[in-house]
C-alpha cells in the first residue's frame, strides 16, 4: 500500500502547482487526500492524519495534533513562508522534515530586481512617462539624475535564498557589493567575493540598496527614517522582500523630498490603499507583489515537492526545498499570502 499524503494547499491548487506529469508522479508514490478551495475541515484533518506520511500545505499542526500523526515524515509549506501554526520544537524532536517552497521565487525575483535597479538608475519610468505627455528631454540633458549600474556600489540586505539568485545576474556589471546580513559570518560572506559590513556603512556606500531579507522581530522597520537618511541623495531602494522591513512613513516622506528612488514590491497592507502617499511619487515603481507570481514559479515549486517527496520516502534527506532551521524558524514573521 502506496504512503498516504494530506494535501491542504490552501491558497494554491493543485493546478497550480502541478503540470500533468508532476501530478502524476506524486500519484505514483503517494496515494493523496486532497481539499482545496479552503482549508481543510478540521474533522477531515483528524480522520486522515494518524496515516498520514506527508502533508502538503498549511495544516495548523500543534503538539496534539502532531502526537496523534505517528508517520509522518514531513510537512512541506506550499505558500513559501514558514507559518506559526506548526509545533516546530515537536517536529525536530521527532525527525519529521519542515520544508518549504520559498526559494523557488529565487530566479524569478532576482530578475525582477535587477530589472527594478536598471530601471531606476537609467530613468526609464520618468523618461516613458515624459514623452507620453510630450516633454521628453533628448540625449545628455535627459540623463542628469542616470547613473550606470556596471560598476556601481551596490548593498544587499540580506543573503539568503534572494540574494543568492541575484549575485551571480550582477557579475557581468562588476559590482562592489556589500552585504549586511547578521546571521551569516563576515568570513563566509567574503569568500563569495562580497564585502561585510554593518547597515550604516552599507546605506552610506550603495548606489543601489536591494532589500532581500526575510522578517524577523528584530529587523522590523530597521529601515527608519534615520537610516534611510544615511542613503546618498540620488541613490535607489529596490524592496522585493518583506515590508515590513522598511518604514513606510519614512520612505514617502524621503522620496517626496526627492532625495532619492524606489522600487517597491511589497506593502505593509495589500491591496495597498487607494489613497497611499506612494502612489503620488513620480520616483518610485511601485508593482503589486508580482516579483515571484509566475506559472513557472508555481510549476516548479510542484517538481521540488515531487523531487523531495520521494528523497524522504527512500530515506533520504531533502535536497531541493527549503528547510526550517532550528535555530532561526521562531525568528521568522510572515504574513499569509492573498492568492
Amino acid at each position: 500500500m502506496k504512503p498516504r499524503a494530506l494535501v491542504d494547499p490552501y491558497p494554491r491548487t493543485m493546478a497550480l502547482l502541478f503540470g500533468r506529469e508532476e501530478l502524476r508522479r506524486l500519484k505514483a508514490l503517494v496515494t493523496p487526500v486532497t481539499w482545496e478551495g479552503s482549508r481543510m475541515p478540521a474533522e477531515m484533518v483528524d480522520r486522515h492524519l494518524p496515516a498520514t506520511t506527508v502533508l502538503i500545505g498549511q495544516t495548523a499542526l500543534p503538539r496534539e495534533q502532531l502526537e496523534r500523526a505517528e508517520q509522518l515524515k514531513a510537512i512541506i509549506n506550499v505558500e513559501g513562508n514558514f507559518q506559526p501554526t506548526v509545533d516546530y520544537d515537536t517536529c525536530f524532536q521527532r525527525g519529521i522534515h519542515v520544508l518549504g517552497v520559498g526559494n523557488a521565487f529565487g530566479a524569478a525575483v532576482a530578475e525582477m530586481a535587477l530589472g527594478l535597479a536598471l530601471a531606476l538608475a537609467r530613468g526609464i519610468p520618468e523618461g516613458d512617462r515624459l514623452f507620453r505627455r510630450g516633454k521628453e528631454v533628448y540625449g545628455r540633458f535627459s540623463n542628469q539624475e542616470a547613473f550606470l549600474l556596471s560598476g556601481a556600489d551596490v548593498g544587499f540586505i540580506g543573503f539568503g535564498s534572494l540574494g543568492r539568485a541575484l549575485l551571480p545576474l550582477l557579475e557581468p556589471f562588476r559590482c562592489r557589493i556589500r552585504v549586511y546580513d547578521p546571521w551569516l559570518p563576515a568570513r563566509w560572506l567574503a569568500g563569495q567575493g562580497m564585502l561585510p559590513c554593518s547597515l550604516d556603512v552599507l546605506l552610506a556606500a550603495s548606489q543601489v540598496v536591494f532589500v532581500l531579507a526575510g522578517a524577523t522581530e528584530e529587523n522590523r522597520a530597521m529601515l527608519d527614517r534615520r537610516r534611510l537618511d544615511r542613503m546618498p541623495t540620488g541613490a535607489c531602494l529596490v524592496l522585493v522582500s518583506r515590508a515590513s522591513l522598511v518604514d513606510f512613513g519614512a520612505l514617502a516622506a524621503k522620496l517626496a523630498r526627492g532625495e532619492i528612488r524606489a522600487a517597491v514590491d511589497v506593502f505593509p497592507e495589500e491591496p495597498c490603499p487607494k489613497n497611499h502617499p506612494l502612489r503620488r511619487q513620480e520616483n518610485v515603481i511601485l508593482s503589486a507583489h508580482r516579483a515571484g507570481g509566475l506559472a513557472a514559479v508555481y510549476r516548479l515549486m510542484g517538481e521540488m515537492i515531487v523531487d523531495d517527496v520521494t528523497q524522504v520516502l527512500n530515506g533520504l534527506p531533502p535536497v531541493r526545498l527549503q528547510r526550517a532551521e532550528r535555530e532561526t524558524v521562531g525568528r521568522l514573521r510572515s504574513m499569509p499570502v492573498k492568492k
